[in-house]
């Protein structure tokens, strides 16, 4: 009985057949053909993800925030958790920001083909440049007033919106929090209950994936690169700079930031906590779930880097739930290499946006394959970019998605380190 190819497996075999279809269809000119035939499925797929990308970042907000119940009777710990949480997660994001506009893996497009992409997907980038000028004569605050909705229905029902969507859930779930009794019960189960289902949903619509890249590939290949083979390998290059970019900013992450805030903190040298979490992270990179790891990751912090039992149990299932370092740095650098493709120039108040977005995003991000890729879309919408520009990372995301859950993994060992060291509750000798 031969076995099942994987999911990613599927989806690298729908990019290559994606692109070896484009290169003939190039050749043939089928170039109508692809356009009316083939990219409708694509676009089916891009609208299943922005289908489920507010009720999953509503209903994992929620459930999330609602079960931190413990967070009354270890108040201490649960702030000192999630601030330092949600600080590692705001560092990441500027390290991706940081890199991806060193790199700039965007720029090795020509100019031929990024107007082309322009005028494929209708981006006037004038109009952008003037509503960036009228942003620019706002008052400072006006980003804070814009975080909070006027009318909930109508900022769930635009995905522009999704950072007021984001205010409310986060609102909601400390409301059941702090309600904290029989009366909050019915309502935390019911979200717990329909994030589960929608979780179930993610994991239907991904199953169209391998034929959703396929037609995003053969299609965006087609339309930039037009009679030209020679076209579409800029593309290539251009996707494999960004995975380059993706890559080294997750090792600045595990390699450089972390050991120097462990050391800083704890005093926990690099050899040590990596020989004590590498089976962790083992266990993360070869199933790109946190969630999955997440035994693991306890049994190791607690048997090797003598964490105590009562820190674990509550650190660490917490860090699954709103800390992904890894995912947030590379929503930043996927947003800007495709604002980069597109020809678009960032604003100072986008890369903001983008940075809190991204943040909170990973918060609401499920600890399971391909949820960061539903997440990306919210952080797309947040500064008005095309999610069209995913046909371009979707293809290799799974490679990255196991680099960046392993950094996750990583990120909730140092916090669970750092937190039992303020308390007391680790046996350094």
């Amino acid at each position: 009985m031969t076995k099942k190819l994987p999911l990613y497996a599927k989806i690298l075999v729908g990019m290559l057949l994606g692109i070896i279809f484009s290169i003939v269809a190039i050749l043939l000119g089928w170039n109508g053909f692809v356009s009316d035939y083939i990219k409708p499925f694509g676009t089916i797929f891009l609208n299943l993800l922005k289908l489920i990308a507010m009720p999953l970042i509503f209903t994992s907000l929620i459930s999330g925030v609602a079960g931190l119940s413990d967070i009354t009777r270890l108040s201490r710990i649960g702030l000192k958790t999630i601030l330092m949480y949600i600080a590692t997660t705001l560092l990441a994001v500027t390290v991706g920001l940081t890199v991806v506009n060193i790199i700039n893996p965007g720029k090795f497009l020509s100019e031929a083909s990024r107007q082309d992409f322009i005028t494929q997907y209708s981006i006037d980038v004038s109009a952008k440049q003037e509503l960036a000028a009228n942003v620019s004569q706002r008052s400072p605050l006006q980003f804070l007033v814009d975080l909070v909705p006027e009318n909930i229905v109508s900022a769930a029902s635009n995905n522009t919106a999704m950072l007021q969507v984001i205010f409310f859930s986060l609102l909601l779930g400390v409301a059941i929090v702090l309600v904290g009794n029989s009366k909050a019960d019915p309502v935390k189960n019911f979200f717990l209950s329909l994030n589960t289902i929608v979780l179930k949903i993610v994991d239907i619509v991904m199953l169209f994936a391998p034929i959703g890249v396929f037609a995003l590939m053969a299609a965006l290949v087609v339309e930039v690169a037009g009679d030209s083979v020679a076209s579409a390998g800029e593309i290539f290059i251009s996707l494999g700079m960004y995975a380059l970019a993706v890559i080294i900013g997750l090792i600045f992450l595990i390699f450089v930031v972390y050991p120097l805030i462990l050391k800083l903190t704890t005093g926990i040298s690099f050899k040590k906590f990596y020989k004590a979490i590498f089976p962790a992270q083992l266990v993360a990179f070869s199933t790109s779930s946190s969630a999955a790891t997440l035994p693991v990751t306890m049994e190791q912090v607690e048997r090797e880097l003598k964490v105590s039992n009562d820190i674990t149990s509550f650190v660490l299932p917490v860090g699954v739930t709103i800390n992904m370092d890894g995912t947030s740095l590379y929503q930043a650098v996927a947003t800007v290499f495709i604002a980069q493709v597109f020809g678009i120039d960032l604003t100072f108040s986008q890369l903001l946006t983008i940075l809190i977005t991204a943040t909170l995003a990973s918060i609401g991000s499920a600890g399971v394959p391909g949820a960061g890729m539903v997440m990306l879309i919210i952080v797309l919408n947040s500064v008005g970019l095309p999610v069209e520009g995913l046909a371009l990372i979707l293809a290799i995301d799974r490679p990255l998605d196991m680099l960046r859950t392993t950094v996750n993994v990583t990120g909730d060992s140092m916090i669970a380190s750092i937190v039992a060291k303020t308390e007391g509750k680790i046996n350094l000798d």
